[in-house]
Formats: C-alpha cells, sequence, structure tokens
C-alpha cells in the first residue's frame, strides 16, 4: 500500500505488523511453551553472547503460565548430563538444555552422545550466529576461524536424530516443532540452532497458541505379530527350563509393564541385564538378580546359561555387559525381542512388532513352567551381611553399602557412576519405587554429578542418592554448587579410593593415580554460607552411622555429601573380574592377515 492511498482488500488482510502483536508472540516463547508442553519444564542453561536474547524470551514464559525454569550450570557439558539426568527421572520424559554457539555446543556434546547411546529425548537449544551473517563470508568469533558456520552442525549430525538450523523466522514454527516431535517418536537427542537476532521478535505464526503435539502411534503389523508370538511360543512352550532376561531397551520401547506381565504369567525366573537394573521390580516373587556373565548376581548366572531356552527383551550386547564377550549363550536357545523387531534362535526374524504387543501377546501363550526358577529355589543360598568392623578399624566397602542398603526406600533414587560404583550398586536390593539410573553403553565418567542434579530437578518426590568415585568427581564436580543454589536434598556417596580404579583394574600405569583433594572442603566452599549443606569425612564403621544418621535426621532437608575413605585395593571381586575379562579382550592381537 502507497502511502496516502485508499487500503484495497489486500491490505487489509495483511497480517498484522509486529508492533501490533502480542509482546509473545515471539519465536522464544514459543519454544518456551512447546518445551513445557512435553515436560521439559526445566531448561539447563549457560549463557553466551549469541543465546542471551534466547534466554531472555525462555525466561520470560514462567512456568506459571504454562513455560519454563532456567537452571544455571557452571558448564555446558554439565548442562547437558542435567538434561539427561532430567529425562531419566520421568518416564518418557524430554530434557533440554540452551548453551552458545561452538564453544558451547561442542562442549555439550559428549553429554548428547551419551543420551544418544541410552535412547533419551534430549533437546540441545544452541544459539547460533546473527541471521544476517549466513553467507556473509564473515569470520565471527567462538569458531574455528573459517567462514562456514556448520563445523558444529556437522558434528552434532552424528548423535541427533534431527537437526534444525533456524536462520528466519517464516519456517522457524515448524522446524521448532518438527525437531521436538522427532525426539519424542525416536527417543533420542535433536540439535536446534536459533539465530540470535531472531528470539525477540513477534511473528504471526506465534500469535496463537500453537497445535497440540499429536504423534502417530507405532502399530505392530498384525499378521507378523501372531505369527512371532505363534513361533515363539512354541519354541518356548517345548522347552525344559525357560528363563526370562529384561535388557535396557524395555525403557525405549516402553515394555517394561508388558515384561512383568508376561513374567507373572509364565513362571519363568527373571533376570535383568546390568543396565537394566531398576526396570524390572525386584520384588518380584522370581526375581533372580543381575545377569553379567562372570560377575552375576550369585545363583543367577548357572540359572540363566543353563536353561534350554532364554528370551532377552531389549538386550544391549556390548563388551562391557558382556564381560569382554564370555557370556555362555547359544544363539539356537535365545529370543531376541528388540523394540520392533523378534528373532527367534538362528531364524526367523519378524520386522514391525513392537515389544510390548509381543511379549503381552505371549503372555496369554505361554504355559505355566517354574522348572528353572524351582531350580534357582534349590541351589540359592542367601548371602550373610559383612561383620561389623572392629573399633577404629578402617571401613571396608561391602560395610559401607551394607548400611547404604537399609536407606533405600520407595522415595529414593540411586545413580551410580561409571567405575567400582557400577559393581556395588549393582548387589543393591532395590526397595519397590526406588529409582536406579547408570550410563553404562557410553560410561562417561563425571555423568553422575549432572546427571543427579537433572534427575532431582525432576524427581521432587525421590531423595537421590549418588555413588561416585573421587576420579570422576574431579571432571564435573562443580554441579555440585547448583544442586545447592537449587536447595536440592541430595546425598553424595564421594568413595575416596585414590584414583581411577576401574582403570586400574583393566590396565594399570602411573596415570591412572590423581591428586587428592579434600573433597568435603571442596563442597564447604561451593556452600559458601549459602543454602543448606552438610558435609562428614569418613573414614570408619562407626563415623559413617554418624554420618547417615546426620543425613536422614536433622539434615533430612539438605545437601549431603559424604566422603569415604577407603584402601585404593578394596574392590569388589566383580570388578577384578571383569577387569581381566575386558582386558584381555582390549588386548587381542590383530587378526592374521
Amino acid at each position: 500500500m502507497d502511502i496516502g492511498s485508499v487500503p484495497s482488500p489486500a491490505d487489509a488482510a495483511a497480517p498484522p505488523s509486529a508492533a501490533a502483536m502480542p509482546r509473545e508472540a515471539t519465536l522464544g516463547r514459543h519454544l518456551a511453551r512447546r518445551l513445557a508442553e512435553v515436560g521439559a519444564r526445566d531448561v539447563f542453561t549457560v549463557p553466551g553472547d549469541f543465546n542471551l536474547t534466547l534466554l531472555d524470551e525462555l525466561e520470560a514464559e514462567q512456568p506459571s503460565g504454562g513455560g519454563v525454569r532456567l537452571v544455571g550450570c557452571c558448564n555446558e557439558l554439565n548442562a547437558a548430563y542435567a538434561a539427561d539426568g532430567y529425562a531419566r527421572a520421568r518416564a518418557g520424559g524430554v530434557g533440554a538444555c540452551a548453551v552458545t554457539f561452538t564453544v558451547g555446543g561442542l562442549s555439550a556434546i559428549n553429554a548428547v552422545a551419551g543420551a544418544f547411546s541410552e535412547n533419551l529425548p534430549v533437546i540441545c537449544i544452541v544459539g547460533g550466529p546473527n541471521s544476517n551473517d549466513y553467507g556473509s563470508n564473515r569470520i565471527l568469533h567462538h569458531t574455528i576461524g573459517i567462514p562456514d558456520f556448520t563445523q558444529e552442525l556437522r558434528c552434532f549430525q552424528n548423535v541427533t536424530c534431527y537437526q534444525a538450523v533456524v536462520n528466519n523466522l517464516e519456517d522457524a514454527h515448524e522446524q521448532i516443532d518438527t525437531a521436538i516431535s522427532t525426539a519424542l517418536k525416536e527417543s533420542k537427542p535433536v540439535y536446534i540452532s536459533i539465530s540470535c537476532n531472531l528470539p525477540s521478535i513477534p511473528h504471526p505464526t506465534f500469535s496463537r497458541h500453537p497445535v497440540p503435539f499429536f504423534l502417530s502411534p507405532k502399530l505392530s503389523n498384525q499378521m507378523n505379530l501372531e505369527a512371532a508370538v505363534e513361533t515363539a511360543a512354541a519354541f518356548l512352550n517345548k522347552s525344559v527350563k525357560p528363563v526370562l532376561v529384561g535388557g535396557p531397551k524395555m525403557r525405549v520401547a516402553k515394555a517394561c509393564e508388558a515384561f512383568v506381565e508376561l513374567a507373572d504369567a509364565c513362571g519363568y525366573p527373571v533376570a535383568v541385564m546390568p543396565s537394566a537394573k531398576g526396570l524390572v521390580p525386584e520384588h518380584h516373587s522370581r526375581f533372580i538378580g543381575t545377569y553379567w556373565g562372570a560377575v552375576s548376581t550369585p545363583f543367577c548366572a548357572e540359572i540363566v546359561e543353563s536353561a534350554d531356552a532364554y528370551l532377552f527383551a531389549g538386550p544391549i550386547f556390548n563388551d562391557y555387559s558382556s564381560v569382554g564377550y564370555s557370556l555362555l549363550l547359544k544363539k539356537e536357545k535365545a529370543i531376541i525381542v528388540q523394540p520392533d523387531r523378534v528373532v527367534i534362535g538362528n531364524g526367523p526374524a519378524f520386522g514391525c512388532v513392537l515389544m510390548k504387543d509381543f511379549l503381552h501377546a505371549l503372555a496369554t501363550r505361554l504355559k505355566k513352567n517354574t522348572a528353572a526358577y524351582d531350580n534357582y529355589s534349590r541351589i540359592f543360598v542367601p548371602q550373610g551381611e559383612p561383620l561389623s568392623s572392629e573399633h577404629g578399624e578402617p571401613l571396608r566397602v561391602n560395610v559401607l553399602f551394607k548400611h547404604i542398603q537399609k536407606m533405600l526406600s520407595g522415595s529414593s533414587a540411586v545413580i551410580a557412576e561409571t567405575g567400582d560404583s557400577w559393581f556395588n550398586c549393582q548387589k543393591l536390593k532395590l526397595p519397590e519405587g526406588c529409582g536406579y539410573e547408570f550410563q553404562m553403553q557410553y560410561g562417561s565418567i563425571g555423568w553422575s554429578v549432572g546427571a543427579t542434579l537433572g534427575y532431582a530437578q525432576a524427581a521432587k518426590d525421590k531423595r537421590v542418592i549418588s555413588f561416585i568415585g573421587d576420579g570422576s568427581f574431579q571432571v564435573t564436580a562443580q554441579e555440585v554448587s547448583t544442586m545447592l543454589r537449587w536447595g536440592q536434598n541430595n546425598i553424595i556417596f564421594l568413595i575416596n579410593n585414590g584414583g581411577y580404579t576401574i582403570e586400574v583394574e583393566i590396565h594399570d600405569g602411573p596415570y591412572n593415580i590423581i591428586k587428592n583433594w579434600n573433597y568435603t572442603g571442596v563442597v564447604e566452599a561451593f556452600h559458601n554460607g549459602e543454602g543448606k549443606c552438610y558435609t562428614a569425612k569418613v573414614r570408619t564403621e562407626e563415623e559413617l552411622k554418624e554420618a547417615i544418621e546426620a543425613s536422614l535426621g536433622p539434615n533430612k532437608d539438605s545437601l549431603c555429601f559424604i566422603e569415604v575413605i577407603v584402601h585404593k585395593d578394596d574392590t569388589s571381586k566383580e570388578l577384578l573380574e571383569w577387569g581381566s575379562r575386558v582386558s584381555a579382550a582390549n588386548s587381542r592381537p590383530p587378526n592374521p592377515q
């Protein structure tokens, strides 16, 4: 329309100007509402000059109005670890972090890769270059010094299932919605880069409340499902002593309830792979423990490996879970159920069959068979408790975990760091409702500090109890300050044995010894008189009992940090066995040409 002319019908139909649109009709606020809609009501952030306006817009859309809360973290790696922990705390939930371009994104990418390996929908949001800089041949700071802004994107393409580069407002709505919905559908991380000059500009596409997400449900092919169930039922019903083993992919398949339904119906003993601990209720009447080859729960491996048929639901067989590929299993005896595929023995295989549908249908077709569990009952001998320590005797790890066991309840959640904590925490008997998390596939040391922050921020009804080695803690320690800032009452057991114990057992060397810290002093420095904090340094059983009583009693609302000093050689026999087998697998000479 020309100045001074009469408005035409086309002019009247034109979209409203930015000034005429509501203040909340911006890209940043739309993103906040979308994140809240899918359950990511806390966004873990680190500010940088490319994401500051975006953070303003996210902050403006408050949780009380259907928006999000920003949780500022000490670094980007920890922010993404926290998003990982947040996603774990909510069944099918989403975690989110927001960082700055390249220096922030490439710092976060290690944690995003871990979330990818564990099938967690983490949304990594990056404040990107100004939209005018694309194609300008300019060199920007926070880059590697060339006028190409795609380095970060190309890196994230390997560890995310979808990448959106939002550098214009016209298709920003579609790109953001596609990224978030893809994260939900694939249960994998996604990457969203948003140009730094766009988040606060109103646009017509954001002027109305967005259409709620509708994700088309995945469905099984009914013919394949029926054929798979019929074949599997025939396979299992003719076996003499079959067993069930739950694996970590039951989580992404949303099949944990169906697995328990099958276990209730068939009478088989029930075991879990180590990375599936917590996905199957351990109070189940036929639960026999963790199947982990040579380092299994006592009597569990004997029952699984002597079975003439075993159904594995969602397994991952890598060098860690297979103890250096030493499992005594035979393919022809196995039914392997993946999230959307079933393989029976050496064949046949059935695709387009969802795990939860298959397990649910199979439960109605199996004959009751308790033979393998009867065998387990005959050979099972309950483990005794370790003897109490003598007065002043140095604390032993098995005595530590005897007391940890008594702390657990349905309102607890256990987070186990990579290392000796893997093996000690596997021995814990989880009460009904007790959460359990660890990162076995990726095994990134330091993961548990950020994950504890994120899990506790999501699961307000749980008290998180974390077990972290001194070597792992040194990688990500500073995020304890964020826990204090947000008033979390986690209990952190810092197990100080003077180095990288898990590496010692795989391959020892002087590089596995680290500088000792005054760990309680570090946490007290983080506390700095702000918030509620309790620390203790324990060397004996008496001191441990006092610290636990203090953390559960007068300091139940405080963040409790208990440094447990143990001898460097006080490692679990399971770690020793596992380490020697993994070392042997890693040391195999090259195959002959």
